[in-house]
């Protein structure tokens, strides 16, 4: 029984995979087996950067009995206030329920 030179490269290459718990790809199609069996990089960038502390939110749950204050969140509700006093801000909350239609006189269904 003789074999081609193809026939035993596969079957060298078979067996070689096997040995070292590799998939056999002889048609070499992209997989990404490579990528899944790297080590994960999210738990080493999150380790990379300090924790972030001294936030205004973390201070005020800290310290609930100061008054802690920020100043770009009271310039955003002075803008907002200003805003609505101009009639810009947002809509009112729909009153009715969906698929009902007030005409005037009564609610009707659809």
């Amino acid at each position: 029984m003789s074999f081609s030179p193809f026939n035993r490269c596969s079957l060298t290459s078979q067996v070689q995979c096997r040995v070292f718990n590799t998939t056999y790809n002889p048609e070499r199609i992209r997989v990404g087996s490579r990528i899944l069996h790297q080590r994960l990089k999210g738990p080493s960038v999150a380790s990379y950067y300090p924790p972030r502390i001294g936030t205004i939110s973390q201070l005020r749950k800290l310290y609930p009995e100061f008054e802690v204050i920020d100043d770009e969140e009271e310039d955003w509700l002075e803008h907002l206030n200003v805003a609505k006093s101009r009639g810009k801000g947002a809509p009112k909350k729909k009153r009715t329920a969906a698929g009902k239609i007030s005409w005037g006189r009564g609610d009707y269904w659809w």
